[in-house]
């Protein structure tokens, strides 16, 4: 199946809102996917920098609101 989007005609705010229709459509069957390697590496380089005060977690809604007030 090929799907063509108007990508061309399309804003930055409907694309990240095609995206995140994709990524929630893709997280209710994560188990049918296998993650590599190097994503555990990541996870436990991030872990660390968040417990060395390194990195700072923030609120993934609060966030796309920024981006999205950011890109508009």
């Amino acid at each position: 199946m090929t799907i063509s989007l108007p990508l061309d005609r399309m804003t930055t705010v409907e694309k990240l809102q095609t995206m995140e229709a994709l990524w929630e459509d893709l997280s209710k069957k994560s188990d049918e996917f296998i993650s590599p390697s190097w994503h555990g590496e990541i996870l436990s380089k991030r872990d660390k920098n968040l417990s060395e005060g390194k990195d700072l977690i923030q609120d993934w809604d609060e966030a796309k609101e920024r981006i999205r007030r950011s890109i508009e």
